[in-house]
């Protein structure tokens, strides 16, 4: 019998000593493999004529302790006859094809995210443009660091951000196979040691300072563009508001007679329902987008359909305006730190931003509405001067 026994291996935990997996030793090949998300899988290392196998016996507790003793010891058996763990079947029977793999990490993550977000249409495209033509067919337990460098190494000094999502990408479908058995250890942790290094360098969203933001906005006014685009546009830069917030904003959540328009938590980035007043300038954009009138979008787009993501900024481009929709937050930023005298907080709720600080947030229940108004009447005074 071996040093293990049934109820050491259900309380078995992670130390949280390191970022890598721990094993603990059935006193011989097989080892208990714990990861630092507390998943559990059992490993075997043999020696066959002269060489090192690493196998996966499955996961815990699909794989009890007694299957993998059964599992080891026939390995063991075939060992002795010079006969790899690997061709003895030793990894797990009907092993997935990193896509397929890829495929249920996918279902699985696409339930916690927001509906209409773009976390999952990412995830696929990414993937399927650099990960699954190098790596896609191959077995996921087949697949080696070596692999994942040749996926990232073509755009990881060209493309650094892709790059770094792609990483993170593979190695979740990675953490996958490893806690269901179809493999020991995730090639994506010693990967960077063969490649440039990546040095810090933040990209911002583009912006323009908040000086020439009243002729942006005059300067799409007067374009030839749809008019619910424009007007979406102008309503995004009134209420400092994320694209998507502004893109699916539907009548339901505007309220005239409190000049007010909330922002369902499930399309904000933080989580967490946002309520916006609205400037006399806000209020002139809406009377003019219930021309519009079309199922229930205050902004929808020629066809009747939410405006797409890239329209606004492709609006822009065409007008020589140097700045995506979003940089238009961080100019009204920089205005009110520069020509209000509106604290600080109140700026940052204006935006929707998260406390960082712990214990501040703790503290802080309001979302300082009514200074905010104040904030945002001076702000539309601003753009129409």
């Amino acid at each position: 019998m071996g040093n293990l026994t049934a109820a050491r291996v259900r309380n078995a935990k992670h130390s949280g000593r390191t970022r890598f997996h721990e094993r603990i030793s059935d006193g011989g090949t097989l080892f208990l493999q714990v990861a630092p998300t507390g998943a559990k899988c059992w490993v075997q290392v043999v020696q066959v004529r002269g060489r090192r196998h690493t196998v996966g016996l499955g996961g815990y507790p699909l794989t009890s302790l007694q299957e993998a003793r059964d599992a080891a010891y026939e390995n063991r058996r075939a060992a002795r006859r010079g006969i790899p763990p690997a061709k003895q079947g030793g990894r797990r029977p009907g092993a997935p094809t990193f896509a397929e793999a890829a495929a249920e990490v996918l279902a699985t993550q696409a339930r916690t995210w927001k509906a209409g977000g773009k976390s999952e249409a990412q995830w696929r495209s990414s993937l399927a443009a650099y990960a699954h033509p190098v790596i896609g067919r191959m077995r996921i337990g087949d697949v080696t660091s070596a692999d994942v460098v040749a996926v990232l190494k073509p755009i990881w000094t060209t493309k650094r951000e892709t790059a770094r999502r792609v990483k993170h990408r593979v190695s979740k479908v990675m953490d996958w196979a490893v806690v269901h058995g179809h493999r020991t250890d995730n090639p994506c942790q010693a990967v960077e040691a063969a490649l440039p290094r990546m040095g810090a360098r933040p990209r911002h969203h583009r912006a323009l300072p908040y000086a020439d933001v009243p002729a942006a906005v005059a300067a799409v006014r007067a374009s030839a563009a749809w008019r619910g685009t424009r007007l979406a546009f102008e309503f995004l830069v009134l209420t400092a508001a994320r694209s998507g917030e502004v893109r699916l904003a539907t009548w339901e959540e505007v309220d005239l007679d409190a000049k007010a328009w909330t922002v369902p938590a499930e399309r904000t980035k933080a989580g967490r329902g946002h309520r916006v007043p609205l400037s006399a300038g806000a209020l002139d954009v809406l009377a003019a987008a219930r021309e519009l009138g079309v199922n229930g979008l205050v902004f929808p787009s020629a066809r009747g359909r939410a405006i797409s993501d890239a329209t606004m900024g492709k609006l822009l481009r065409q007008r020589g305006i140097n700045a995506v929709p979003h940089g238009f937050r961080s100019s009204f930023r920089d205005w009110g730190a520069e020509q209000t005298d509106h604290p600080r907080e109140v700026l940052e709720a204006a935006l929707a931003h998260k406390v960082a600080n712990a214990v501040e947030a703790a503290y802080a229940r309001t979302d300082h509405f009514e200074r905010r108004r104040a904030l945002m009447d001076a702000w539309a005074a601003y753009l129409s001067a």
